[in-house]
């Protein structure tokens, strides 16, 4: 039986999340989407996710399977929305750059990753959360649905010039 759990990500990981992000890379360009196609996550990226202390990763067996950035405090990307949003005072935590690992994906750990990040934010007193993706990226929507998400609208995402438009999903707890 495999030991699974979610944890904050350390710089030791950082090697194995740019790995991940790569095959996540690689999967959107198979699937059409031109989301992350131009560089964007890399190892950098982690990095600043593991200063702003948003930064987290999922094991199994003590290997990591999969990242996720959760970013408390109002996100720019999320003002101005092409729908409405249900909570649009309150605190939330914007889940960005979630990603499986290819060797791992088929066993519904995405969907676990998301409820279980869901419920650590939960427990320190985030009880609203967003996340957004392209219209091509279905793995995403999946999980984003299947954990109780509804999608409220489109955004459009800054410094993103080439193809800006997503879905924008939130959960109210």
């Amino acid at each position: 039986m495999s030991l699974i759990y979610v944890t904050r990500a350390t710089q030791n990981d950082i090697p194995a999340v740019a790995a991940i992000f790569d095959q996540a890379k690689a999967f959107l360009k198979a699937a059409g989407s031109p989301q992350w196609q131009a560089g964007y996550p890399n190892a950098d990226t982690v990095a600043q996710d593991l200063a702003s202390q948003s930064s987290w990763v999922l094991k199994v067996d003590g290997k990591v399977a999969g990242y996720a950035a959760a970013v408390i405090g109002d996100d720019p990307n999320y003002q101005k929305i092409d729908g409405a949003w249900q909570n649009n005072d309150a605190p939330y935590a914007a889940i960005h750059r979630f990603a499986l690992s290819q060797d791992y994906r088929g066993q519904h750990l995405a969907k676990y990753f998301m409820s279980d990040l869901i419920s650590i934010l939960n427990e320190q007193g985030i009880h609203n959360f967003r996340v957004d993706t392209h219209d091509l990226n279905q793995a995403m929507q999946h999980v984003a649905t299947s954990n109780g998400f509804i999608r409220r609208g489109h955004i459009n995402i800054l410094n993103e010039p080439n193809d800006p438009l997503r879905w924008a999903f939130e959960l109210n707890l």
